[in-house]
């Protein structure tokens, strides 16, 4: 039996069967039969909980005359993700706001899960960020398409015709390769800060980890930033026309 949070205790208590019965109609098989939810798994739960809410919040406390805090949080949000998207996608970048803000704050979110004690950080398990990786994959390659029509194929085959289908296969390979970069570097960074902290807390417990603590904040806020900001990126290269 694999060690449990709180959290993934309580959601493997009451509601193991019901999950062990769609993995078997979707012919999964789970490790451990009494525990399929793992801690990863009830991490994202309670981060999208905790984003539902915020929106929620949000959308109830809006006011022109009196904004609230959270409103004034939610417009800061908006206009930065907004001022990148357009400085990077630039014209019809309002599309793909909604998408880049929530991928945004929910990496955020999930990174930062791992400071708070009895809870950890689910992008410190490999599937997590592949599952942000292939999502995002599939967002700008459908974009992509819808932007270029049959055109878009042009992206992948270069500017000389006598070697388009070298650049062709060269093209796929570099694409399949960002999920993996996107993967690699968000679930690589988030383990060995986690792993850091972790290890200066089991020695020293006073004071110093303090210090790593602080560096994991800065590193759950890069890495969210990073994977936004390259998100944002194939977008613009996706749904350019100027191939």
């Amino acid at each position: 039996m694999p060690t449990q949070l709180l959290l993934t205790r309580f959601l493997n208590a009451h509601f193991a069967a019901p999950v062990d019965a769609l993995l078997g109609a979707l012919h999964i098989t789970p490790a451990h039969a009494k525990a399929p939810i793992t801690n990863a798994v009830s991490m994202e739960l309670l981060v999208f909980v905790a984003l539902l809410c915020y929106f929620l919040a949000v959308r109830l406390t809006l006011s022109v005359e009196k904004p609230g805090g959270v409103q004034h949080l939610a417009e800061m949000t908006g206009e930065f993700v907004g001022e990148q998207a357009e400085s990077i996608i630039g014209h019809g970048y309002e599309r793909f706001t909604p998408y880049l803000t929530t991928l945004l704050l929910f990496i955020l979110l999930a990174n930062l899960m791992g400071i708070i004690p009895g809870l950890e950080s689910p992008t410190a398990t490999a599937t997590v960020p592949l599952g942000f990786a292939i999502c995002t994959f599939l967002y700008y390659h459908y974009h992509g398409i819808r932007a270029n029509g049959f055109g878009y194929i042009k992206q992948f085959l270069g500017p000389v015709w006598q070697i388009s289908p070298f650049m062709f296969v060269i093209e796929v390979i570099s694409h399949l390769a960002r999920v993996l970069s996107l993967t690699v570097r968000l679930y690589a960074n988030m383990l060995a800060g986690d792993l850091v902290t972790l290890a200066f807390f089991s020695l020293v417990p006073i004071g110093v980890p303090l210090i790593f603590l602080g560096l994991h904040l800065g590193v759950a806020i890069v890495q969210a930033y990073v994977f936004f900001l390259l998100a944002a990126i194939y977008l613009s290269l996706a749904v350019s026309h100027d191939h």
